[in-house]
């Protein structure tokens, strides 16, 4: 591995989690967050109180979407809703094409991503845009 490679450290996973999780908290939102890096591997996850079982499991895929595609989830999400039905058949994206997964971008380079669920999926986003912004 380069010595200037970029990645997440379990730092950098902590600050996100705290940002998203206290941003959730503010709004009330019972959500589960979770960081992985830019393979899609699970770094970290936190699950709010009241939050339902299965938002564990749809955060790890719209993180996983986010980062395997480079972009956010939203976009495969506006794909389907624009027609084009066939791209749910896509994987690895299949079971992360809601938002709320957004990947991390440092120097270009998606290094990471975050999901979030529990919420509206607009809302997720937000939740995990905040824990970005923790990285600067």
């Amino acid at each position: 591995m380069p010595a200037n490679r970029v990645y997440l450290t379990q730092d950098d996973v902590s600050k996100i989690l705290q940002a998203s999780q206290q941003f959730a908290k503010d709004n009330n939102w019972p959500v589960t967050i979770s960081v992985v890096d830019d393979g899609g591997h699970l770094l970290g996850l936190t699950r709010l109180d009241g939050a339902a079982p299965v938002t564990t499991y749809i955060s790890q895929e719209k993180a996983k979407a986010a980062a395997l595609g480079r972009r956010e989830s939203k976009i495969y999400e506006d794909i389907i809703n624009q027609g084009r039905t066939a791209f749910l058949g896509a994987t690895p994206v299949l079971h992360g094409v809601l938002e709320g997964g957004v990947n991390i971008v440092i120097d270009g380079i998606t290094i990471g991503a975050v999901g979030v669920s529990g919420v509206k999926s607009s809302d997720d986003a937000l939740i995990a845009k905040a824990g970005i912004a923790t990285l600067g």
